[in-house]
């Protein structure tokens, strides 16, 4: 329970108070975080469909529905995924690229690589959001799929890039085994909503997690909390994008 507090501590604008996180609590609160992923999922899809009632343009409203998840994490998933950008944007040895990602300023690359995900995101929304309860599903699996991104990062082996910081509390702290098992159970449920389509869809988000964690820790020298958001980000829009194309199948 203190691993789940932390989590939506961490994950969410919740006014959930924790104590210093202990190596073991932070290690929880990443395996928690797909159950989180999920609640915040299956708000944002509520938002959605709300929107979608009132007579909201379903662009508008899937605009404002990612707007509402970038709130209610706080930013950090889109700000990870932006200073990951930079930091792979750049040239040099690590030092420089970590230094980028320290800045806190958007370059062209983050710029770029928000437009894209964000925009994307959105626009599946827009396509998602006539198909009623199925929709509120697609996201609340698409958040899961995100969040299970994280146990990725962080497993055994892999370590963090730098001292300090969220990255450095939970580099390693995850067997290998945890995040492809997140992964099936995911593809499990999308199978049996979305047929093969769903299938693919967790797949495809899994397999850009596994090629940005190789990458990042290579380009870094290990892992950081940017890596986490970007992660989720990437597995997040994949699953959208790919939930949203062609019609409805098992619902």
């Amino acid at each position: 329970m203190k691993g789940l507090a932390l989590a939506l501590s961490w994950l969410t604008v919740l006014p959930v108070r924790t104590d210093a996180p202990a190596a073991p609590v932070a290690a929880a609160a990443i395996r928690w975080a797909p159950i989180v992923g999920a609640l915040l999922g299956a708000v944002a899809g509520g938002v959605l469909l709300g929107l979608t009632a009132l007579g909201v343009p379903g662009l508008a409203a899937g605009l404002l529905s990612v707007g509402f998840l970038a709130v209610a994490t706080r930013g950090m998933h889109v700000d990870g995924l932006a200073d990951t950008a930079d930091g792979l944007g750049c040239f040099g040895p690590p030092e420089r690229a970590l230094a980028v990602m320290r800045d806190g300023g958007a370059g062209p690359f983050a710029v770029v690589t928000l437009l894209v995900a964000l925009g994307a995101q959105a626009s599946a929304l827009a396509a998602l959001a006539p198909r009623g309860v199925a929709a509120l599903a697609a996201v609340a699996l698409a958040c899961t799929a995100g969040r299970a991104a994280f146990a990725w990062v962080c497993r055994r082996g892999v370590p963090a890039a730098r001292p300090g910081g969220l990255g450095s509390t939970v580099a390693g702290s995850q067997p290998w085994w945890m995040a492809p098992a997140w992964w099936i159970v995911l593809a499990v449920a999308g199978f049996l909503g979305w047929g093969w389509r769903g299938l693919v869809a967790i797949g495809v988000g899994a397999l850009l997690v596994v090629v940005l964690s190789r990458h990042t820790a290579r380009r870094f020298g290990g892992m950081t909390g940017d890596v986490l958001g970007a992660a989720s980000e990437v597995a997040t829009t994949a699953a959208l994008v790919l939930l949203a194309t062609g019609g409805p199948t098992s619902w």
